[in-house]
């Protein structure tokens, strides 16, 4: 038999020759001047000081030319700084942790659709389908108006609940801060789908007493991915506003937009939705940038709403007997990815190693001018980034990120495991992702952390965060994940069968 070639795929050789390719590119310009100052060091030490110094004598400055050349430098490094972004800190967040009565077991949700939808057995049988195969636990959470049978979800129960998750996450971010009310310059409250009046920013105001001339904001209908909508509000009213302080609030409502017809594409939002909700503070203050955990480093938004599939994917309407529900569509994945491939074309050669963006550009050249079947070369995002915040919205997105990305399960980690315990949290899903990856001990001063979300319209937003600190699992004691850290991550079955 003919000898057996090695797969050079999985080569020790090749290992190496790739690492020392990468160093290469990426240190490109270091390893070009170092032969450079080498040779003018060696230069000056032949000639010696003397000759030097009757050089230096040579050019016949006078005082005017050095005081001109002085200004200009003064002026240009003057310009550079004020014209340079102002540093954006995230100085510490906290997620809302449902207390154990709102727990909803897959026993207890099978029992409520059993008789909520008793005429109706198929849709039951649907929803038995879709929980068995989410990725959820047996302790995620739905509001106490969603616990009676029938729901009760009144416009009462929707204020409840939205004060329970607002204020339990505002109270938490008070006490780990120190943070005062007065204190607060800018606030935020992003909710999708429940927007009263007053409004919940207002909400928040009045509960706290804050200022008069606090800058305050409501976004609503902008999806799951509202949370980093409201991050890059933040960071241009931060960029315009010295010395600030900008509070993010980020939940859903779940009370009003329960579903309780039998659409399919309906009934999908009411198997993977719960409770959740998280406060963010953010800082432009010079003296906040020792404490703050991290610093942003870029956001990048990408809406495909022009495009009429994308924009009804994720829609708000009435079924056929007038019950108002969330439809989710079934292209959507595909949408998603399509939003997924124009986000990350603009984030790429912001994060991206030279040694990457250099083999992207030259398979897209061979493509172009050799051969338009060669397969396109994908990016290398794990040597951009140490953590993935992915967002949590069910399984069937993480697995297509993380099959499009080539990431490991370690990286999709935080995110499989967000989904099991606390279910789908909507804009605040990435912060308890984020609190997993430290309470896991696992976060270090200079990592790179990206988080990646979607929203009906339809939107793919991302966040670039780098650590400023070292944060030890003992600032996690209040967290949500505190109690429960040490059973994950855990084994999730492909189904689990009721």
């Amino acid at each position: 038999m003919p000898p057996i070639l090695p797969d050079f795929s999985n080569s020790v050789k090749l290992k190496y020759v790739k690492l020392g390719y990468q160093y290469l590119v990426n240190h490109f310009l270091t390893l070009a001047l170092v032969p450079i100052m080498a040779g003018i060091f060696l230069e000056v030490v032949r000639i010696g000081p003397g000759e030097v110094l009757n050089l230096w004598s040579s050019l016949h400055l006078d005082l005017v030319q050095i005081l001109c050349s002085s200004f200009l430098i003064i002026f240009i490094a003057t310009v550079y700084f004020m014209s340079k972004p102002r540093s954006i800190f995230l100085v510490d967040y906290a997620c809302y942790k449902p207390p154990v009565t709102c727990r909803v077991p897959f026993s207890t949700f099978m029992e409520h659709s059993r008789l909520i939808l008793s005429n109706n057995p198929k849709s039951v049988e649907f929803q038995m389908r879709i929980l068995e195969r989410s990725g959820l636990g047996e302790e995620t959470c739905l509001p106490p108006a969603i616990h009676y049978i029938p729901p009760q979800p009144t416009m009462e129960a929707a204020r409840g609940e939205a004060e329970l998750v607002i204020f339990s996450a505002m109270d938490s971010l008070f006490e780990k801060t120190g943070l005062k009310p007065k204190d607060i310059d800018i606030l935020i409250v992003n909710c999708s789908l429940f927007s009263p009046t007053p409004s919940l920013s207002a909400m928040v105001i009045n509960k706290y007493k804050l200022r008069s001339n606090i800058r305050s904001f409501n976004l609503s209908g902008m999806g799951c991915s509202a949370g980093l909508i409201s991050i890059d509000l933040a960071r241009d009213l931060l960029q315009v506003h010295p010395n600030s302080n900008a509070v993010v609030v980020s939940t859903e409502i779940i009370t009003p937009n329960y579903y309780q017809g039998k659409e399919r594409a309906m009934l999908l939002p009411n198997c993977l939705f719960r409770m959740g909700g998280a406060a963010i503070l953010l800082s432009n203050r010079r003296s906040e940038s020792r404490r703050a955990k991290y610093r942003l480093v870029h956001v990048v938004r990408t809406h495909k709403g022009a495009d009429d599939k994308a924009f009804r994917c994720v829609f708000e309407e009435e079924d056929r007997e007038g019950k108002v529900g969330i439809s989710l569509q079934k292209d959507l994945m595909a949408i998603a990815g399509e939003a997924l491939k124009s986000n990350i074309t603009t984030i790429g050669p912001l994060v991206l190693p030279a040694s990457e963006q250099l083999l992207f550009l030259l398979t897209l050249i061979g493509r172009k001018l050799v051969n338009p079947k060669w397969k396109p070369y994908i990016p290398d995002f794990k040597q951009a980034f140490e953590h993935f915040c992915i967002h949590a919205g069910g399984r069937a997105v993480i697995d297509e990120l993380q099959k499009n990305l080539q990431l490991s399960a370690e990286h999709c980690e935080a995110s499989r495991m967000t989904l099991h315990r606390f279910g789908n949290t909507s804009s605040s899903s990435l912060w308890y992702e984020l609190g997993y990856i430290e309470a896991k001990g696992r976060m270090r001063k200079g990592d790179r952390v990206w988080q990646i979300a979607f929203g009906s319209g339809f939107k793919c937003n991302s966040a670039v965060w780098k650590c400023n600190r070292t944060i030890k699992t003992a600032e996690n004691d209040d967290s949500p994940w505190a109690d429960c850290i040490e059973r994950y991550p855990v084994h999730i079955p492909d189904v689990v069968k009721l």
